[in-house]
């Protein structure tokens, strides 16, 4: 899209107009008194503003740049002709800038960027190495999470005598999480020498990450009667954290024909409280795969089967090096990666994101 057929003057306005009537509500000394309504304001503006702010640069930054070239036009001067130049060079160079920052803003949002997240990792290809680097790809993200402030929380683990995990599945709460994480979700490679081959050959195995948006009731409502709560004695790797009470939960979803299973609480109640909000979120993602054919062909070829030839990063040990094939981005500080430094990527992926809106746009 050219500048010319980029026009904000009628945007800018109506923008204005709103940022000005609800700065005015909120100084209302009655519209303060009301809490949840002050509250809904507050949230709003935190909205509108940034955008006006964008729109009002823009608007005085288009007036700098009329009157630099009416000065450059009506001058006689060749001093200040020079200086006007100038000053149009920069003024226009910052204009498209600011353009650019405005038509990023105009994508819509994904509303499920807010959401926390649930976390599902799952040995693919390879075993035991598998189930050991699920473990320590969920090490990662607890790492990254703790960069982040944010709070975790393990729903449900099926861990591996040697310490893997078969399957690890888990919480993460904190701002902006789904927006951050949903690029995640995919088949994770990890090429090294595992601790259990005796021969020091290069093995490659495969884990699945499933990146869900944490669903409310208020975003999913579950007919009691379209499910059937099972309990039974939970289990653990070599006869550890046997609990000898049936407080382990199992749920079955009818319609759907998902199955549910949590027993990392010894409250039964606890377990089910988990087992709703894994059961809330898979239907969530459901729903929006069944309302959007794309979500459903991107989701299919990003988690896949854990097959070793799906991939979308790969973790080579012996090098240091880890890809993301999506982007086509190596970082050779494999040891940090593995810490939780993943942000190289997900900066990465969400410029992608963004690039592909705009193109649709």
């Amino acid at each position: 899209m050219s500048n010319s057929e980029f026009t904000t003057d009628d945007l800018f306005e109506r923008y204005s107009e709103h940022y000005q009537e609800l700065s005015k509500q909120m100084a209302d000394p009655e519209v303060a008194g009301d809490t949840q309504r002050y509250l809904k304001l507050v949230k709003e503006f935190a909205h509108v503003e940034p955008m006006y702010l964008l729109l009002k640069k823009e608007h005085d930054t288009a007036k700098e740049l009329e009157e630099s070239q009416e000065l450059f036009s009506d001058s006689d001067d060749q001093d200040m002709r020079e200086m006007a130049r100038e000053e149009i060079n920069r003024l226009e160079e910052e204009l498209e800038k600011i353009r650019g920052d405005i038509r990023i803003a105009l994508i819509p949002k994904d509303p499920l960027d807010e959401k926390n997240v649930i976390v599902e990792i799952r040995a693919g290809t390879g075993g035991d190495e598998a189930a050991l680097f699920a473990s320590e790809l969920y090490q990662m993200y607890m790492g990254y999470a703790e960069t982040k402030g944010w709070k975790t929380e393990v729903i449900d683990a099926n861990e591996t005598e040697l310490g893997g995990f078969k399957e690890i599945i888990f919480s993460i709460d904190g701002d902006d999480a789904y927006s951050n994480l949903k690029f995640e979700s995919g088949t994770h490679r990890v090429q090294r020498v595992p601790a259990t081959e005796a021969g020091g050959r290069i093995h490659t195995s495969a884990v699945t990450v499933a990146v869900l948006p944490e669903a409310d009731e208020v975003d999913v409502q579950i007919n009691p009667a379209d499910i059937q709560i099972d309990t039974y004695r939970s289990s653990g790797a070599g006869g550890q954290k046997v609990n000898k009470t049936s407080s382990a939960i199992r749920i079955t979803h009818f319609p759907t024909g998902l199955v549910v299973t949590c027993q990392d609480e010894r409250s039964q109640y606890k377990n089910k409280d988990k087992a709703m909000k894994i059961l809330r979120s898979r239907l969530l993602e459901l729903s929006r795969e069944s309302q959007d054919e794309a979500i459903a062909q991107n989701r299919k070829s990003q988690v896949g089967s854990g097959d070793r030839s799906e991939r979308i990063r790969t973790y080579n040990f012996p090098q240091g090096r880890v890809t993301d094939h999506r982007i086509g981005l190596s970082l050779y500080n494999i040891e940090e990666v593995m810490a939780g430094g993943i942000q190289p990527f997900i900066t990465g992926l969400q410029a992608q994101a963004q690039e592909r809106a705009l193109e649709e746009a």
